[in-house]
């Protein structure tokens, strides 16, 4: 009767990520996506934080090939979930020609559109999650190799403290990327709500 604290803690991730991403972005229909949402945002943040265990130090999404691969699935799901809708030209109109655009502007608007949602999309996407994740890992190996070069090669007392200083900033770099880490897992799979729900919108 009474959860235990791994229970709690599991319950409560999805709870959180239930009510503030799936139910919040996708509206009504939310149930059959939220497996996808959970298993998106777990999948993302638990190999994000292989960046931060010991000997290992290498989060998987700072390989560009593993972000593009992910990026490339949430982008078939959310075109796959707006042409089991709208089938193929429906869907397309329902993407590139927003409700209420003049004809005048179509052809300019169309294009745009086209290139937002189809090209440009799953690009950030998987872009955002790179960048991120690779500049931190390399931000943690400047100062933990910088500060071994400083306190083991150099035999100035200066640079000794400043290797030993710049140990120290590692470990508040540390705590800084977990957080990115966890965040960044958070924006992907928002994302991925955010545009399964575009796609099977009515209107855009």
């Amino acid at each position: 009767m009474v959860p235990s604290k791994s229970q709690f803690l599991g319950e409560t991730a999805y709870f959180f990520i239930r009510n503030t991403i799936a139910r919040d972005m996708i509206g009504h229909d939310y149930r059959k996506y939220l497996p996808l949402i959970i298993a998106l945002f777990s999948f993302v943040l638990v190999n994000n934080l292989w960046g931060v265990f010991p000997l290992l130090m290498l989060p998987t999404p700072s390989h560009v090939g593993w972000a593009y691969g992910l990026a490339l699935l949430v982008w078939v799901i959310y075109n796959g979930v707006g042409i089991a809708k709208y089938g193929v030209f429906g869907y397309l109109r329902n993407t590139t020609l927003p409700a209420g655009v003049p004809k005048a502007m179509w052809p300019l608007i169309i294009p745009l559109e086209f290139l937002s949602n189809i090209i440009i999309r799953p690009l950030t996407l998987s872009l955002r999650l790179f960048a991120n994740m690779f500049a931190g890992h390399l931000l943690i190996l400047v100062f933990i190799l910088g500060g071994e070069y400083l306190v083991l090669e150099s035999d100035k007392i200066v640079n000794n403290i400043a290797g030993v200083v710049a140990w120290i900033f590692s470990m508040a770099i540390f705590t800084l990327e977990i957080f990115v880490q966890s965040l960044q897992a958070f924006i992907f799979a928002l994302l991925t709500a955010q545009y399964i729900s575009s796609a099977a919108a009515e209107e855009h």
